[in-house]
């Protein structure tokens, strides 16, 4: 065979379709996630909700394993390697640092993003409209909406003037860089002070609260990496007289002040259409990023009053929802 002819045959092999590959070898497409996170977690619910209207059955005709990464960037590695070993046919990595270990681990199974923040700043995709590699899928526009979120807590607290961010160092992850960035340039623009406060863990989370009280911030917003620790720093901000803005429901739900994010449970649903398609013979190179349209806004009336804040009804109205 001339060289020419085993270069296009390797080409048309790449492009077969996955469910005709696993139909002639008899074996199942294989989806292997990485969630970045610990169970209980709505991912898989979700995921499969997603999957069930396009036609999949575990075991009839897909076979999804989950894997949780219990929030540690070295885990995440290791199950990464572990689904490349065990040939996988697509990645599904839920939030950057699954993403950043899948693409760490393979440069040609599919991976998609379900979702991921900053996927152009953390060099995951070329651009959104045509990824360019082995990687496509969800943004979930985290570290892009600073202008939204000081505008928010601008509405909540009239005489705002400093801002808080607490986010890990970059050597834990690198996803905080274009986090704060991107909250740094919106606060320059809206006239307010922000004070980056950046920590490797936890154990950190004290020394960071005492050193926002210094600085007289008036709220704080936390990276999304620290919201399993909610409680905890639900009890600084509190002690602290801190309004805490997450991109979670929960954390607002248990304590925080405001949550302003995309459709997280939407997003891990419509992951199963990138699956869908990449098992159908698409490429990730040539599937365009999606992003959120819509961000869901939750306040909690309760640590409101606690905090002295009057909220006008206009604002009230126009949240999503409102927990008293």
């Amino acid at each position: 065979m001339k060289r020419r002819e085993f270069i296009t045959l390797l080409g048309g092999a790449a492009a077969w379709p996955l469910a005709a590959r696993a139909q002639q070898s008899g074996r199942l497409p294989r989806v292997g996630v990485l969630v970045s996170a610990s169970p209980p977690h709505p991912f898989a619910d979700a995921f499969w909700r997603g999957l069930r209207p396009l036609g999949y059955s575990e075991g009839r005709n897909i076979a999804v394993e989950f894997h949780y990464t219990q929030g540690r960037s070295e885990r995440a590695e290791e199950l990464a390697d572990e689904l490349v070993q065990r040939k996988v046919d697509v990645i599904v990595a839920h939030f950057t640092p699954a993403v950043r270990a899948a693409l760490g681990a393979t440069r040609i199974i599919p991976i998609v993003m379900a979702p991921a923040g900053a996927p152009l700043q953390s060099g995951f995709v070329q651009s959104l409209a045509h990824p360019g590699g082995n990687v496509t899928g969800l943004s979930g526009m985290d570290a892009e909406i600073g202008g939204k979120r000081l505008q928010l807590l601008r509405e909540l607290i009239p005489d705002l003037a400093r801002v808080a961010v607490l986010a890990s160092n970059p050597s834990t992850d690198p996803f905080s860089g274009p986090f704060v960035e991107d909250l740094r340039l919106a606060a320059r623009r809206a006239g307010l002070r922000l004070e980056p406060v950046l920590v490797n863990g936890p154990d950190n989370f004290a020394d960071a609260f005492a050193t926002m009280a210094r600085a007289q911030a008036q709220a704080v917003i936390i990276q999304g990496l620290f919201d399993p620790h909610r409680v905890r720093l639900l009890e600084l901000a509190a002690k602290h007289r801190l309004g805490l803005m997450s991109g979670s429901r929960d954390t607002t739900a248990a304590g925080g002040l405001v949550s302003i994010s995309g459709n997280f449970i939407l997003l891990y649903e419509r992951a199963a259409l990138y699956v869908d398609k990449i098992i159908k013979g698409s490429h990730p190179a040539s599937l365009p990023v999606e992003q959120p349209t819509k961000f869901q806004v939750v306040i909690n009336m309760k640590t409101a009053r606690s905090l002295g804040l009057m909220i006008s009804p206009t604002l009230l109205a126009q949240a999503d929802e409102v927990i008293e």
